[in-house]
């Protein structure tokens, strides 16, 4: 596994986005467990949850609980774990997605999930989605009560644009580490969101990062047929002997040292196949090629 830096903390350079574990379709906790224990065997060092990934009707924090009971029956070391979670989301029962920036909500939000992920400060607090109905600075503002507090030690943001991106950068300072956007072969809307993280020297943690390879568990079954958009990714893969999940996590590693991609994974085997991609050097004209689709 090589490393990238995360603020001041060298994690490995793929992650791991637990939601698949937590939400509508997952896996007992069997296999949940013994998904994220691969992960931590294949050197993976930051696990992602957030207090809103758990099924409609379900209880707050579900997906936190997880990866806190995950990482106590680990056999191995955890201290170099990085656990990131995210606030000021919410589900609906019929499935949907609430927004709720408010602060007073974040910061019972924060509290709730370090109570539930040890009860130490959280590694990483990121704010899910800017609200439309709360001025973000108020939002932002929240983050850093949490962070002078102590109840969080560093923060990101996630679903933003540059303009959001340096108003955290302004109210946060360099206590922000992070921008969580998606980011894929399919899905490049946040190319100046990536080029600015490079410029501060921010992390650019792409989520549902393999679509167009593969569905998001937002999108139900992870399996998808070979689109021919995307069809240099499976003749790299076929090439190189790998898979193309493999090649896109390899592709957006190349783009920016500050890329940081945490995949999902429901199994064992799916987790490993995605952590080898941190080790896969793709040439310069492989990621011409991608580069164009």
């Amino acid at each position: 596994m090589r490393y990238r830096m995360l603020g001041d903390v060298r994690v490995g350079a793929v992650g791991f986005g637990t939601m698949p574990l937590s939400i509508e379709g997952r896996p007992d906790e069997a296999r949940a467990v013994a998904t994220v224990h691969a992960a931590l065997d294949a050197g993976v060092t930051l696990l992602d949850t957030a207090d809103s990934y758990h099924p409609p009707n379900g209880t707050p924090g579900e997906g936190e609980l997880l990866v806190a009971r995950a990482l106590a029956s680990y056999g191995g070391g955890t201290d170099g774990v990085l656990v990131a979670t995210k606030g000021g989301r919410g589900r609906t029962p019929d499935g949907g997605w609430t927004v709720d920036g408010r602060p007073e909500r974040l910061r019972r939000a924060a509290e709730a999930s370090a109570r539930r992920l040890g009860g130490g400060a959280i590694g990483l607090y990121q704010l899910h989605k800017p609200d439309p109905a709360v001025p973000f600075a108020e939002s932002l503002g929240a983050v850093r009560e949490l962070l002078d507090r102590g109840t969080i030690r560093l923060a990101g943001v996630s679903n933003v644009d540059t303009g959001q991106i340096r108003l955290a950068r302004e109210v946060l300072g360099d206590r922000l580490v992070s921008v969580q956007n998606r980011y894929s072969p399919a899905v490049r809307e946040s190319e100046a969101e990536l080029g600015l993280c490079a410029e501060l020297g921010l992390a650019f943690l792409p989520w549902s990062p393999l679509g167009g390879i593969s569905r998001s568990s937002l999108d139900g079954a992870s399996a998808l047929e070979e689109d021919p958009e995307f069809g240099v990714f499976h003749r790299i893969a076929r090439e190189r002997g790998v898979s193309p999940q493999r090649i896109a996590l390899a592709w957006l590693l190349a783009r920016s040292e500050t890329v940081l991609p945490i995949p999902g994974a429901s199994r064992p085997e799916t987790v490993r196949d995605s952590a080898g991609a941190a080790e896969l050097l793709l040439s310069r004209e492989e990621l011409a090629a991608l580069d164009g689709r």
